[in-house]
């Protein structure tokens, strides 16, 4: 029996997840959360195999959730599940240890295999995915050189989010959002915002935009 734990703000989504997984006897839903701080809690309460996790939600975001559970050691295996999938963004997720990355318009049948294969200990990622990324690499973007929390706060500059409205999203400090600004700009050799985001349209980083 495979256990899972849902992890995203909206609660239409949760449903679907109910409804496609509900109908497999190898797979129990334990739980449920609709932000970050509460998911972190419960996962380490409940311990579920697998945690499908959207990225970017009220408080915790999917990146954070990911590192906090891999640096206390959980077993709970991290699906992050997106509408961002061009970019480092997927990178970066498996390097803080996420088992598995998926766009939110994956099918049912391509949930349920990445779930089965996370809990068998592989990894899973889309082929599309995958391809993309082999090409990122030689392309050699320059938001390589940008941390997880830098890809992420660029993306949200991209979108036309404003330093106070980044720092309510993240639950940072404006000071902290000023610092990973000053960072990006620094590392990617550029003087303002519009300038990062003719960067990020140029290397297809740029996610779809969404309702702040």
């Amino acid at each position: 029996m495979i256990t899972v734990f849902l992890l995203d703000d909206h609660a239409l989504v949760r449903t679907g997840y109910r409804l496609i997984l509900q109908e497999h006897l190898d797979i129990r839903i334990i739980g449920e959360s609709d932000n970050g701080e509460e998911g972190l809690v419960k996962i380490r309460s409940l311990k579920p195999d697998v945690v499908l996790c959207d990225l970017h939600m009220p408080g915790l975001s999917g990146l954070e959730i990911t590192e906090r559970l891999n640096k206390v050691g959980s077993a709970a295996k991290v699906i992050i599940v997106s509408v961002q999938q061009d970019g480092p963004m997927p990178k970066r997720l498996l390097q803080a240890g996420a088992s598995g990355y998926l766009g939110k318009a994956c099918d049912a049948e391509e949930l349920l295999r990445a779930i089965r294969d996370v809990a068998r200990g592989k990894r899973y990622l889309s082929s599309a995915l995958a391809q993309r990324m082999a090409l990122e690499k030689e392309a050699q973007s320059p938001f390589e050189k940008l941390s997880a929390r830098e890809v992420e706060v660029s993306l949200l500059f991209c979108q036309g989010w404003r330093a106070e409205q980044i720092a309510r999203k993240l639950c940072v400090s404006s000071k902290t959002v000023a610092t990973h600004k000053y960072r990006i700009f620094e590392k990617l050799a550029i003087a303002d915002t519009i300038a990062l985001a003719r960067l990020a349209a140029q290397y297809g980083i740029t996610e779809p935009m969404q309702s702040i």
